[in-house]
């Protein structure tokens, strides 16, 4: 899906420890790797929390003004500062001029998803037609698979991976259950070998080979939340469609975190929410894509006034017209304080680029990893709790996020972390979520991590010895 980069990153730490001549876990490698960073000015666009303002923090551990160890842009990104300006811009608007707003300014109340909607297009690889600016993730995926999943009784089952997101699998369930399907056999969930955390590419393609005749929809993550596996989504949409499948995909931890061309790679359709790599701030404004081939073909099966040309929505006449393609999903008006904010952080990506900010990302988490190898790697018998990542150790087959299991119990080591000021997050049954962000984490915020991680672990292991 990707070029490999030049240089592998754990190459890149053993090079410069060399120049510098100190060992690679040395602080000195993690500061020359931020000053050699061209987007280390980006991360003072975001307001980065301070130690003393988190909850669980113990205070008798940190600096309580020094910034925390943030790496959790995977659940919810930092706030940029550009958000409070644009905010109190339309709540000026609104207080000086009322209704007149919904015509002026540079976010105009009945345009103001069209208007920005232009700065997702490099984020996702598409044209601005086949982009769309609504609702919630989940109340997205709703729409398009209406219209998307039309089950015969040959072509019924929606196919999806093993330990889907929450959302997802309540979504396909109720689709399958709409259309009076039996879930258990419409529902063609792909499981790792027996043994194995993640999906091999192969086995995915096999089952798409062997039953794609009897399957309607493919919807897979684009990255998925628990492992962090990034899905070859070219390979996933060529074979499905080959089979005569539409392939659509949940690109929540996926939109902001790698390159993505869907255009390109041929996607039916993708959803997803704007609030973890996109900034947006909790609930932000989602997103969708449809493919233009399908501008005249697939419609909404539920439609709005929004989904009207604007040209003529306001004749009010009762006479749809609807705007081809990804538009005329829209159902309402867009919700403009939840523009304002998604707006503030699409300008900062314009800036930055993904092509950059995904050449950082790897970098930035194969030093992460190249780090906990260090300390934790299998030819480390001294340690008494294991640590394992479970994310992929192929660039390729991930983005920021790496998962780490345990030999203890999550909830002892989370909670060391959380005293020592890491915001990082855990989710069952045995993983730890680390996501150094490009955009805002430092090469030193990596260093400071592991610095922290190898106390937490300490103190696990002095506490909780019997365990």
């Amino acid at each position: 899906m990707e070029p490999l980069p030049l240089e592998l990153p754990a190459d890149t730490v053993q090079r410069l420890a060399s120049e510098l001549k100190c060992h690679p876990t040395d602080e000195r490698v993690a500061l020359r790797l931020d000053e050699e960073d061209k987007l280390r000015h980006f991360r003072e666009y975001f307001y980065i929390p301070k130690m003393k303002d988190l909850p669980p923090i113990d205070l008798s551990l940190v600096d309580k003004d020094e910034s925390a160890i943030y790496l959790l842009g995977n659940s919810l990104g930092l706030q940029p500062k550009m958000v409070k300006t644009y905010l109190e811009e339309e709540l000026d608007k609104w207080a000086k001029m009322g209704v007149y707003g919904h015509d002026t300014g540079k976010r105009p109340w009945i345009t103001g998803d069209e208007k920005i909607s232009g700065l997702m297009t490099d984020i996702v690889g598409a044209s601005e037609k086949e982009i769309v600016l609504m609702n919630g993730l989940t109340v997205n995926l709703h729409l398009l698979l209406l219209s998307f999943f039309k089950p015969t009784p040959k072509r019924y089952k929606i196919l999806l991976e093993a330990k889907a997101f929450p959302s997802d699998y309540y979504t396909v369930e109720s689709q399958l259950q709409l259309h009076g399907l039996n879930t258990e056999k419409s529902m063609r969930i792909v499981t790792p070998r027996e043994g194995e955390e993640t999906l091999r590419t192969e086995d995915i393609l096999e089952v798409i080979e062997k039953e794609g005749d009897s399957i309607a929809v493919i919807m897979f993550s684009g990255v998925h939340f628990y492992t962090g596996q990034y899905f070859n989504i070219p390979a996933i949409t060529k074979a499905g469609q080959a089979k005569g499948c539409f392939v659509g995909f949940d690109l929540a931890h996926t939109i902001g975190n790698v390159e993505l061309h869907l255009h390109d790679w041929g996607v039916d359709f993708a959803c997803w929410c704007s609030y973890k790599y996109l900034n947006s701030g909790a609930g932000g404004l989602a997103g969708a894509f449809v493919h233009e081939k399908h501008a005249h073909t697939i419609k909404p099966a539920l439609v709005g006034w929004f989904g009207h040309e604007l040209s003529t929505r306001f004749k009010m006449d009762n006479k749809l017209q609807l705007i081809p393609g990804a538009n005329g999903f829209r159902i309402s008006n867009p919700p403009i304080l939840l523009v304002c904010s998604l707006h503030a952080s699409l300008e900062i990506f314009k800036k930055a680029t993904m092509k950059a900010l995904r050449r950082k990302s790897i970098l930035l988490t194969g030093y992460l990893e190249y780090l906990i190898k260090h300390y934790y790697g299998k030819d480390k018998p001294g340690n008494k709790i294991a640590v394992n990542i479970i994310t992929p150790s192929r660039i390729e087959e991930r983005g920021c996020q790496l998962t780490l299991t345990f030999s203890v119990p999550i909830k002892y080591v989370f909670q060391e972390l959380e005293k020592r000021g890491v915001v990082c997050d855990k989710r069952e049954p045995n993983g730890i979520r680390v996501a150094p962000v490009p955009l805002y984490n430092s090469f030193y915020d990596v260093y400071r991590f592991i610095s922290v991680f190898n106390s937490a672990l300490d103190s696990v292991e002095r506490k909780h010895a019997s365990v």
